[in-house]
């Protein structure tokens, strides 16, 4: 049995997830350079006894929706948090993330004479203002999961269905055709 309308099925529930946490980055504007967005995929795979489905995207991708604690302020929905003794500001240096994000949204810090400061430095007071209030719960993918998997029971049941009454179709005409062989055999003796 090859399962083919259940997997379908998943790989329809699989599609609305992605295409909906793909609208909710845009919406809340967590989509700055698209990577997150284009890292966002799903693998169905029907074994012989099983079925399995990865959703898959970018590691930091579970920070933007779950959230991270800040060292002061803040709340993550899996216990995701800054460490006091953590480096975030020294990894922002190393990699400068923050300096092409502030470069790309065109932030740049003005000194007391109006004059700007590189997206260097900017990158170095975001990765310590997200330090100290971590980084908000957006939600962008539990959401439409959470409403799709709702749906989903049902889906499956009615995909599986499906798939056993065309087993079951099969099985019974090939069955047929041998009977109908069969009995032709036994009354040409």
């Amino acid at each position: 049995m090859t399962l083919e309308e259940t997997n379908k099925a998943l790989n329809k529930f699989a599609k609305y997830v992605i295409q909906q946490a793909r609208t909710n980055l845009t919406k809340g504007k967590k989509n700055v350079s698209n990577e997150l967005y284009k890292s966002l995929d799903s693998d169905v795979k029907i074994h012989k006894n099983s079925l399995s489905m990865d959703m898959v995207m970018d590691k930091y991708g579970m920070f933007q929706d779950r959230g991270v604690k800040g060292t002061q302020s803040g709340k993550s929905l899996s216990g995701f948090s800054y460490k006091q003794s953590s480096n975030l500001v020294g990894f922002e240096a190393a990699t400068g993330t923050f300096a092409k994000w502030a470069k790309f949204r065109r932030m740049q810090p003005r000194d007391k004479k109006g004059r700007f400061g590189s997206y260097k430095t900017m990158g170095f007071i975001l990765a310590h203002s997200i330090k100290k209030k971590g980084i908000k719960p957006s939600m962008f993918f539990t959401k439409p999961f959470q409403k799709a998997f709702e749906k989903l029971p049902q889906e499956l049941i009615e995909a599986y269905a499906l798939d056993v009454e065309g087993m079951i179709d099969f099985t019974l005409k090939n069955n047929y055709k041998k009977w109908i062989k069969h009995n032709q055999e036994v009354h040409t003796l």
